[in-house]
């Protein structure tokens, strides 16, 4: 964990260190790359669509602008300085963060209240659902809204800002599968550049117009809001989109760390924000008609151009940064059983977490320009975004009340003053957005529940499958004492069966009994199962079972990942022969010149009960496109035969 080097480099050198101090300033120039990108660049468009919203309700007035700021201000400090940065980050699943994990950590928490607890997981599958439909739209209002900025600086080529802005996209996609490690390095010196200059432009009208710092006063989103309360509402769906990102900051801890985090956003992002945002309403104030693009036009006429790349290389990075967190959500997936296997390729030859999901990155690349070319400006993209991301904030504050309550014992007074206050402005933005959902705010919902829909289907099925198969497996206890009594010819070599569980046999086992009528001298069968937590100790990854004889050479070991794990068979069997070390006989095998057997069953579509026809059907496809378990487990294409027969579905 980001968290535990910092400690290491603590413990080695002194806290006041100059090394530990470097490691710290690493993790936060990390953190302000990764993490802040999405939030980082939301005053490309949050202050300009709240003032287009609904034909120019809002106006650019003394009261409307001061109300309008204060309601940003106190959202983001609300919503992202309290609870995600004071007190969502205290809530860590051994270090990681994100919806899913929240949901994962809630369920292991609850483990003795079964209906809880899949309530619980439920509403972190939905929280992740609602994760894809933003990881469609973020990428599309970033960079258009950036590349858009040609329109103030160079307004002759306005037509190109569409086919410019979907070719950055194209770009950014398909560099997708060398992964972000190569480039990763720059991420945080250039959002460095980018918050220091969002800064100094807010700065110059600030102080022009000292006065726009009492928009700071909570006082005045209270008179904005008495004095139009229909405005207001309608405005906070589009005062939301300051805070979009505020997710990334949990999802990317185990990255980083929480103190990295903290510190890069009160020490950079949160005043940059705070300063351009208040910048752009003196200008607003100043110029009416600024109201159009006040973040571009809070420049000077040089600076504009220079700005527009800039803005475009920020929103490159956040559009990367919610792609990233969209793999890391599927693997999340698939690991937690929600999702069939992925072909999942690691791209970085030092962090497991650097992953690439092709199926994926195609699927979100074709749904983003899709999207880009649909709606064909930020402005209109602005009315589907704020759904998915609401929704994801109230989940996760739900999930978190129940951490404090069953975990930490908070006092009811205390639950009850974070869900009226924080939950209370979530379900405003959340109601305000609502009203968008004719207007494009219907698709990020459609994404979501298509997407919980498919996941929900694949655990409904697995589960039913998996009954099926029990039937025509067999109890294993069973073969075993038939193999003693039988005395069945063995062969030289060690052969590996990938099962779920000891106790039914594997069906390439027992159709290579059937059909070849021996047996391998060392059996051994494989059972992955998966902790709630994202990590698991190597020492504690291992466990060894003689299935009720030692002298058989047949035994199971039972392997045991966390959510965020690697998932490798053959490693597993090498890291359990190195425990052995020769002192047991039972783990007397060599993993590099072992055979892998997987269990295949082939299914076919039948009326019986469990699941309707079209899930049923939406099961069958997923398990027909699901990557090789081979490759999944990273079993050797040279040693692994497939065997299995046909299940009734």
């Amino acid at each position: 964990m980001a968290d535990s080097a910092v400690r290491d480099t603590a413990s080695t050198s002194g806290p006041g260190s100059s090394e530990h101090r470097s490691g710290l300033l690493a993790l936060m120039l990390g953190a302000l790359g990764v993490v802040y990108g999405d939030i980082g660049t939301s005053p490309l468009y949050s202050l300009q669509t709240v003032f287009r919203i609904d034909n120019g309700a809002v106006r650019p007035t003394s009261g409307d602008v001061y109300g309008v700021i204060s309601m940003v201000f106190w959202s983001v400090t609300l919503i992202v300085s309290v609870k995600y940065v004071i007190f969502i980050l205290r809530a860590d699943n051994e270090g990681e963060g994100g919806v899913m994990a929240l949901a994962a950590l809630v369920r292991r928490v609850l483990g003795g209240v079964r209906g809880k607890a899949v309530v619980a997981m439920a509403l972190g599958v939905f929280g992740a659902s609602l994760f894809y439909g933003d990881s469609v739209i973020t990428p599309a209002i970033s960079v258009l809204s950036a590349v858009e900025g040609l329109k103030v600086s160079s307004p002759a080529v306005s037509h190109l800002v569409l086919p410019i802005a979907a070719a950055i996209l194209t770009l950014l996609f398909l560099a997708q599968r060398w992964g972000t490690h190569r480039v990763g390095i720059l991420f945080g010196p250039v959002m460095v550049v980018w918050f220091v200059a969002i800064a100094l432009a807010g700065v110059g009208e600030v102080v022009r117009k000292p006065g726009i710092l009492l928009g700071l006063s909570p006082t005045y989103a209270g008179a904005f809001v008495l004095r139009h309360p229909y405005v207001a509402f309608i405005a906070m769906g589009a005062v939301v989109l300051a805070i979009t990102g505020a997710e990334a900051l949990y999802a990317d801890m185990g990255h980083f760390g929480r103190r990295p985090i903290r510190r890069a956003w009160f020490g950079v992002v949160f005043p940059a924000l705070t300063l351009n945002y208040l910048g752009q309403g003196a200008l607003i104030l100043r110029d009416p008609k600024s109201v159009a693009n006040p973040f571009f036009l809070l420049l000077p006429g040089w600076a504009r151009l220079p700005m527009v790349i800039l803005a475009t290389a920020a929103t490159v990075i956040a559009s990367q940064a919610v792609i990233t967190g969209a793999f890391s959500v599927s693997r999340q997936a698939v690991r937690l059983g929600f999702l069939p296997y992925l072909r999942i390729r690691h791209t970085s030859p030092r962090e497991v977490g650097q992953v690439y999901v092709p199926a994926v990155n195609w699927i979100l690349f074709i749904g983003v320009l899709a999207l880009m070319f649909g709606f064909k400006s930020s402005e209109h993209l602005a009315t589907a975004y704020g759904v998915a991301v609401t929704g994801t904030l109230i989940i996760t504050t739900i999930l978190f009340l129940v951490i404090a309550r069953a975990e930490w014992r908070w006092p009811m007074w205390r639950l009850v003053v974070i869900g009226v206050v924080i939950g209370g402005a979530e379900i405003t933005y959340f109601a305000a957005n609502l009203t968008k959902v004719t207007h494009g705010g219907w698709l990020p919902l459609l994404i979501a529940v298509s997407v919980f829909t498919v996941m929900k289907t694949w655990e409904r099925g697995r589960e039913i499958v998996t009954a099926r198969r029990v039937d025509k497996e067999g109890a294993l206890p069973e073969l075993v004492r038939k193999l003693r009594m039988t005395k069945v010819p063995r062969v030289p070599g060690t052969a590996v069966f990938p099962h779920p569980g000891k106790e039914t046999t594997p069906l390439a086992l027992r159709a290579n009994l059937d059909h070849n009528h021996v047996v391998h001298e060392h059996v051994v069968i494989v059972s992955v199962t998966y902790d709630t937590i994202p990590h698991v100790p190597r020492e504690q990854r291992i466990s060894v079972d003689d299935l009720g004889y030692r002298d058989d050479g047949i035994v199971h070991l039972t392997v045991t990942y966390g959510f965020q794990d690697d998932q490798d068979i053959p490693g597993a069997l090498r890291l359990a022969a190195s425990q052995a070390d020769g002192r047991d006989e039972l783990l007397d095998i060599d993993p590099d010149h072992a055979s892998y057997f997987l269990s295949r069953g082939s299914l076919r579509l039948t009326r019986e009960p469990g699941m309707s026809r079209w899930r049923k059907r939406v099961f069958l496809t997923l398990a027909n496109n699901a990557a090789s378990p081979a490759e999944y487990f990273r079993l050797p294409e040279d040693r692994t035969v497939v065997m299995g027969t046909q299940v009734e579905f």
